[in-house]
């Protein structure tokens, strides 16, 4: 496929938003919450159902926030939550981060979370995020980091399933490991006044394995994903089963602990 070209491997399955609900400013753009200030410009891209986009706009209003993603599907829930919150500082507009339709030097802060592991070319979508950020402002991006993921009790079936997303993932031109690459993609995009930092989500309370166990069991036999998985010949239908039945085995025990690393950057346009 061409380079810039990638398929988003998650897709917009119900166990997909139902982990992209659950994310906030707070517990997924901590490292970016101390730059902000009321009055700025945000662009927050791959918004997704908005939940993190309504965080920032009530951090910086009255400044604006410009939320953008492929889908008109997709924004309207964004649109949706932040009506619900009573925001009126939100705007919505398909983009490709890899040609944004926005002047050079438009907003004071350009966001991303979890959207350079999927892109087909993640450092012009940085050189994108820089151009429209203006002279002084901040470019940050998350993504977490699947090789890197761990959890106790190892098996075959989980590690199976980190095999395989890896494979499918590549396959769909994305970079499941993106977290670890993104300081060297922001240096190949231009930016040399960068802070690169780590953080973690940890699901290992009975709530939040049961939660996480739960949505991955169902993504993997229920997804944009495992449609992928099956069709470009990554696994058969019984495979996936049998990822699930591990997802839902390993979620059920009392001593399960998985930790989910992220690499950070903010880049100083």
């Amino acid at each position: 496929m061409p380079k810039e070209t990638a398929v988003y491997t998650h897709g917009h399955h119900e166990s997909v938003l139902r982990s992209h609900r659950w994310r906030t400013a707070a517990n997924s753009a901590a490292y970016l919450i101390d730059e902000l200030r009321p009055g700025m410009t945000v662009l927050d891209v791959g918004c997704g159902p908005g939940t993190i986009t309504a965080d920032l706009a009530a951090l910086v209003a009255p400044g604006r926030v410009t939320a953008v993603d492929t889908t008109p599907e997709i924004l309207a829930q964004a649109a949706e939550v932040a009506a619900e919150r009573g925001l009126d500082n939100v705007e919505f507009a398909t983009a490709d981060v890899h040609a944004l339709d926005f002047p050079d030097d438009s907003f004071d802060v350009v966001h991303a979370h979890q959207v350079l592991q999927h892109v087909g070319d993640p450092v012009q979508a940085l050189r994108e995020m820089r151009r429209v950020c203006r002279p002084g402002g901040i470019v940050a991006a998350r993504d977490s980091d699947y090789a890197a993921m761990a959890w106790y009790p190892e098996t075959a079936g989980m590690t199976a399933w980190q095999e395989l997303y890896g494979r499918v993932a590549r396959a769909n031109g994305g970079e499941p490991d993106a977290g670890r690459r993104l300081l060297s993609w922001a240096r190949r995009a231009g930016f040399t006044d960068i802070i690169p930092t780590a953080a973690n989500w940890c699901f290992a309370t009975p709530e939040s394995r049961a939660w996480w166990s739960g949505l991955w069991a169902d993504r993997t036999v229920g997804s944009v994903y495992a449609e992928l998985a099956v069709g470009g010949g990554h696994a058969e239908p019984e495979e996936l089963a049998a990822i699930a039945a591990a997802w839902r085995e390993w979620g059920g025990r009392d001593d399960a602990w998985f930790t989910v690393p992220h690499g950070e950057v903010l880049c100083r346009a």
